[in-house]
Formats: C-alpha cells, structure tokens, sequence
C-alpha cells in the first residue's frame, strides 16, 4: 500500500492540471519546478508531494488516453 495523500494534497493538485494541464510532464523534477512557480508552497515537503501526486496523475491519464 503507498502513502495517502491529503484533501490539501489533492485539491491543489487537481486545481493546477485544471488550469495548467498542457504544462506538465511525466518528469518529477520539472513538474517541482512548475509546481513551485504555480503554487506558494511553504515548505519543500509539501512542493514535493504536490508534484508527485501530479506526476503520478500525468502518467495515469496518459495510458487512459485522456
């Protein structure tokens, strides 16, 4: 079982793929970069799971085809 992320985690995620979907890629460190520049995270912790969460939803939606 993998770690769970929380509501702020998701929501935050969600919200940038709606605004900013073309933008970011399967690369975890440029979606960081995106991630940092889009959203005012306080701490790297937070920026990290951000962008790994949208990593993990770019890779999904990408096998889907959506």
């Amino acid at each position: 079982m993998g770690r769970i992320k929380t509501q702020l985690i998701k929501r935050t995620t969600e919200h940038l793929l709606a605004t900013h979907a073309g933008q970011f890629s399967e690369d975890f460190n440029a979606n960081k970069e995106l991630a940092n520049k889009f959203v005012a995270v306080h701490s790297k912790k937070l920026r990290n799971m951000v962008a790994g969460y949208l990593t993990r939803l770019v890779r999904i939606r990408k096998v889907k085809g959506t």
